[in-house]
């Protein structure tokens, strides 16, 4: 049985097919590094879906086309345009909506679907591409794999259920991760314990093969993790373990200016020179993201994933009705000048009150879930 679901374009931008007892999805856009776009989105949900209902059915797997990415996130640059539409009184800015509805609709699918969901991040994994992972009861890393939300840097947030997985990383390594972007090899990625296994990428065919052939019995999660434990090899050790102690007491401060001074108090002890390089990396992320991030996180700890989602769409179209994210887009993909302007400027400037707007109910609607 091979059945192909696509958007009707010569390449299609979303191939998904069985493959004995598998469901697989391949995300074929390799030239843009597999970036999610909302047509992809359309078709990956509802088939999903389906795939839950079918006792045939025993478990998804996911994963990008190349040899460079899983998937590199979601396609902003769609959502930016809409965005800038929608100022100029020439659209209504609907993409901007429906992307973050229906891609945290995805993200809440997978968190809670029944079966083994697999997912080989064998290169780029970031943003959206994360949300497409991450909710999964399996994240398969490869020696290839760079994984990281970036969001503060282009005056956006970690969201796609960030509050709700980073907030619950060991010690206040999500906190770091959020406010910093840092970059995660697979080594960081199972230390931080957002990957699962790790196999080499060459050995990735042979087990999409098993996990095709394989009798599963009635534990499907037991059959895969027998299936990918016989794949798997030791990713190495993580260089994110050395500065841990010193992530755990910087970035456990309630405000992102406090976390900024403890980053200080460490530049004079041994882990000077991370220290300094993690201040630097945060002076240069917009003051607002900063902060609406800790919040975000502080409050996502104590939520269920779906009240995650909900306050993250609260977020995004807050951010759609301010400056920093046309403006991080437009220095990052637009002009490429890599120098945006941020307003306000500092973090000082950035009240209370302009923090606690990205939290409130969302007067067209705040998401729902329908399944």
């Amino acid at each position: 049985m091979n059945e192909t679901v696509d958007l009707g374009a010569a390449e299609p931008h979303v191939i998904c097919t069985v493959r004995g007892a598998v469901g697989h999805v391949l995300l074929n856009r390799p030239k843009a590094l597999n970036a999610l776009t909302l047509d992809m989105i359309r078709i990956i949900d509802p088939q999903l879906a389906a795939w839950a209902r079918d006792p045939a059915i025993k478990a998804v797997v996911i994963q990008g086309a190349g040899d460079r990415a899983f998937c590199a996130g979601g396609d902003v640059r769609a959502v930016w345009d809409s965005g800038k539409a929608r100022q100029a009184g020439e659209g209504d800015g609907a993409i901007a909506r429906d992307f973050f509805r229906e891609e945290y609709r995805l993200n809440r699918r997978i968190k809670r679907y029944p079966k083994p969901y697999i997912a080989l991040l064998d290169g780029i994994t970031m943003g959206g591409g994360v949300g497409l992972s991450v909710h999964g009861s399996h994240r398969v890393t490869t020696e290839k794999t760079l994984l990281a939300m970036p969001e503060t840097g282009i005056g956006l947030f970690p969201d796609v259920g960030g509050g709700y997985f980073l907030s619950r990383l060991p010690g206040e390594l999500g906190t770091y991760l959020a406010l910093t972007g840092a970059r995660l090899g697979a080594a960081d990625a199972a230390y931080a314990g957002i990957a699962t296994h790790h196999v080499p990428s060459a050995q990735l065919g042979a087990l999409l093969e098993e996990l095709a052939a394989v009798s599963y019995g009635a534990q499907a999660h037991a059959t895969v993790d027998t299936v990918l434990a016989r794949h798997a090899a030791f990713p190495g050790e993580a260089p994110l373990a050395a500065h841990t102690p010193s992530i755990d007491r910087s970035f456990n401060a309630e405000t992102v200016e406090d976390i900024l001074a403890c980053l200080c108090d460490e530049t004079q002890g041994f882990d000077d020179s991370w220290a300094a390089a993690t201040v630097k990396t945060l002076s240069q992320m917009s003051p607002t993201s900063l902060k609406v991030t800790l919040s975000q996180l502080r409050r996502g700890v104590a939520l269920e994933i779906e009240d995650v989602l909900v306050m993250e769409y609260r977020m995004t179209q807050a951010v759609m009705a301010g400056h920093d994210f046309y403006e991080g887009i437009r220095a990052q993909l637009v002009d490429k000048d890599r120098q945006p302007k941020w307003r306000p400027a500092t973090l000082a400037e950035v009240s209370e009150s302009e923090v606690a707007r990205h939290f409130q109910p969302v007067p067209s609607g705040d998401l729902t879930f329908t399944d």
